[in-house]
């Protein structure tokens, strides 16, 4: 193969004539699909490698576990090691040989690498809505909320200053109504309650700071090789939500901070989307038309983006025409809609006269595939049967013992691993309230002063002269009980020792008493 481009596998009659990625077009995006257990894993070890080795720093999620073993070398004595060598003596694959590749382990819960956050702010009402699975309406309040934190200056870093936050806006509700319209308490409990449900998944472990730092994932190693950030998504599977909103705000955030480069000679990040179906399900059209606005202009900031899914269809139409580098594993066609969906797939593919495509998605095996890829001035590849290339590193996960290994030697390590929890919403609200609660405890302790002057000069026990009025009634004046504001100020702030209370409190109290 040219030194341009990304050996991935012999294709042919013979399987010898070499198949390659070019990385000039590495940033057209891709797509990897198939049925599960024909060979998808492998190919996306094998990308992942070949741009590591070219200087590309990627980064994938592992939702199996399977790609943790990208941080060793293959070695002789795995059972596959007669079949790899094999194979690659068939392909033509000459410099096929055993290594490991630079990693960096994140996990979202903190257990299998590094923690990694992102803040409130951040991820943006639009993700967060998509995140909580609310209604127009309800994202309409939440973008109030937004709004209202910008006003006043109050950072949302967690999920506490959020759901102060909307303690605040409902508490306030009457006077934002006149500027925002109709601000619902059923809504502000609806995403409250979507909170408490994200947070007992783990999502409050997303929110907070230090937060992810994208240079960390741009990474190149001493050797200049790229490297490899997995997320481990064993356990983040578990909320599908979560794992697609997270790897949509990361591609979003790389979209809006990396700088136009055009079309470089290889890309400067890698991202494969794998288990892509769990994006586009249930989508609302404003985030898919997002997401296809992304992929479409995301190219020309150098970054190269690989759905990876069972079938092609789990992709909108419109993304899919955008991604120029194929990789169809078998598909399996068992009812009239599986045959119907094979044929739309063989569709998308530059016919080749040696074989029916169609046919040919139905029939390869395990590790072999049909792929196309983008050739000189990014026309593409018309398709072929390719058997795909032996990984170089270790096929299978690491043991935990190795994973820390790993993790300790991080270039990141101890970095992330502290969490910091600086003044933002929730504490800004807090004060606010606690300074309500004191002036309100001084105007009642002034009055109760007040009351026992008068009392003492009704009762002769002083005279000063300043405490004759007008009347001489003998009537005592009656005693004024608390303003319904120092009531409830007073109230509220004996429930600061909880931390429901003082949310409760932060948001109330900042709307009564702002003004003062």
């Amino acid at each position: 193969m040219d030194q341009d481009s990304i050996f991935v596998g012999g294709g042919g009659p013979d399987y010898a004539d070499a198949q390659g990625l070019l990385l000039k077009y590495a940033n057209r995006h891709g797509l990897i699909a198939g049925a599960t257990g024909t060979g998808k894993t492998v190919t996306l070890q094998i990308l992942a490698e070949s741009f590591s080795s070219n200087g590309v720093p990627v980064f994938l999620s592992d939702v199996k576990g399977d790609l943790s073993g990208l941080a060793r070398a293959g070695t002789q004595e795995f059972k596959l090691h007669e079949a790899f060598t094999s194979r690659a003596k068939t392909i033509g694959f000459a410099d096929y040989a055993y290594g490991a590749a630079p990693v960096t382990f994140w996990d979202l819960f903190g257990e299998e690498g590094h923690p990694v956050r992102t803040t409130v702010s951040d991820m943006g009402p639009l993700l967060l809505a998509r995140l909580l699975e609310l209604t127009d309406a309800q994202e309409g309040v939440l973008n109030i909320a937004f709004r209202m934190a910008d006003e006043e200056g109050m950072a949302l870093l967690d999920l506490k200053d959020l759901q102060a936050l909307l303690v605040f806006v409902g508490e306030s509700r009457k006077d934002l109504m006149l500027r925002y319209g109709n601000i619902s308490t059923a809504s502000i409990g609806a995403i409250q309650r979507r909170l408490l449900v994200l947070e007992g998944q783990g999502g409050d472990l997303l929110f907070g700071e230090p937060a992810l730092e994208l240079a960390d994932i741009l990474r190149t190693d001493t050797d200049g090789r790229g490297r490899i950030s997995v997320l481990a998504g064993a356990r983040l599977m578990q909320s599908p939500r979560l794992y697609a909103t997270f790897l949509l705000w990361l591609l979003s955030e790389l979209f809006e901070a990396l700088p136009e480069v055009g079309d470089p000679d290889k890309p400067k990040l890698v991202f494969f989307f794998d288990e892509a179906h769990l994006l586009f399900d249930d989508a609302p059209k404003a985030l898919v038309d997002k997401v296809e606005q992304v992929a479409r202009l995301i190219r020309s900031k150098g970054v190269g983006v690989y759905f990876v899914t069972q079938n092609p269809e789990d992709v909108p139409e419109d993304i899919l025409g955008q991604l120029g580098n194929r990789v169809q594993h078998a598909l399996r066609a068992f009812t009239a809609k599986d045959q119907q969906a094979l044929r739309r797939a063989a569709q998308n593919y530059r016919e080749n006269p040696r074989f029916d495509t169609e046919d040919a998605i139905r029939e390869v095996g395990v590790g072999e595939a049909v792929t196309s890829f983008l050739e000189r001035k990014g026309i593409p590849g018309v398709a072929e049967r390719t058997l795909i290339r032996p990984p170089s590193t270790q096929l299978g996960p690491l043991t935990a013992a190795q994973r820390a290994q790993v993790i300790a030697a991080s270039p990141v390590a101890g970095k992330y691993e502290t969490r910091i929890d600086r003044d933002s919403a929730f504490e800004i609200l807090q004060a606010r309230a606690k300074a309500a609660a004191l002036e309100a405890e001084a105007a009642e302790a002034e009055e109760d002063a007040a009351d026992l002057r008068e009392r003492e000069f009704r009762s002769a026990r002083r005279y000063t002269g300043s405490g004759v009025g007008r009347s001489t009634s003998r009537t005592p004046k009656k005693r004024r009980g608390d303003t319904a504001a120092q009531a409830f100020a007073k109230s509220m702030a004996r429930s600061l020792g909880t931390r429901a209370g003082t949310a409760i409190v932060r948001g109330v109290l900042g709307g009564l008493f702002k003004g003062r």
